[in-house]
């Protein structure tokens, strides 16, 4: 499929043909459900914890005696009924873990670039190449392009120092490289903005 390309400008610059085979395929709904949930379960630390009754310090001796009191017999004051005590079935740490098979975290990242490109929510522009770091100047190629009111994910073919420092301030704006985008990352934003060159490096992660 062939799509324009635009200037900084926002002019248009030229065409690009766009492989079929990543950005056209027919969307896979489910394969998208499960590469986010298993991106959003990596994120979380699993670090959560509360202490067993075993674990709790104290509640060595026997508050008091068996019998004669007229109330519940009672052997630690650490018992989960009283306060202090240890926590019943509390947290424990573990990792939240969703594994995907490498098929199926391809096809939720074709599914996602078809979506966006269906919905028409990919732009390809020229790649850009500031020689200063400045806001301003990632902010008006933003208002060139009309998106400045967009959640936007700029798409980079290589490390571009002076591009990714000139658009980490702006808000509803986020820059990634080519070979480490995910499904999450495409369907998180409303906007695509692809560098020409980003194109080629998209289309070899899914040679490789």
């Amino acid at each position: 499929m062939k799509v324009d390309v635009l200037s900084a400008e926002g002019q248009k610059a030229g065409e690009i043909e766009l492989p079929d085979n990543v950005f056209n395929v027919e969307p896979h709904e489910h394969s998208m459900y499960l590469a986010v949930r298993s991106y959003l379960a990596h994120q979380r630390q699993g670090t959560h914890k509360t202490k067993e009754r075993s674990e709790v310090r104290g509640g060595g001796r026997k508050p008091w005696r068996q019998k004669g009191r007229g109330t519940a017999r009672a052997g630690t004051t650490r018992s989960p009924l009283w306060v202090g005590g240890g926590t019943i079935h509390g947290p424990r740490p573990h990792k939240y873990k969703v594994k995907l098979p490498r098929k199926v975290k391809r096809l939720a990242r074709k599914s996602a670039l078809s979506l966006r490109l269906r919905e028409e929510n990919i732009v390809v522009v020229e790649d850009l190449q500031f020689g200063e770091i400045k806001t301003k100047q990632m902010a008006t190629v933003l208002q060139a392009l009309n998106l400045g009111q967009e959640k936007v994910l700029q798409v980079v073919p290589e490390p571009r120092k002076n591009v990714y420092l000139s658009s980490r301030n702006i808000a509803n704006l986020s820059t990634a490289l080519a070979t480490g985008i995910s499904a999450y990352d495409i369907l998180s934003h409303k906007k695509i903005l692809l560098h020409k060159s980003a194109v080629d490096a998209i289309v070899k992660t899914f040679d490789s």
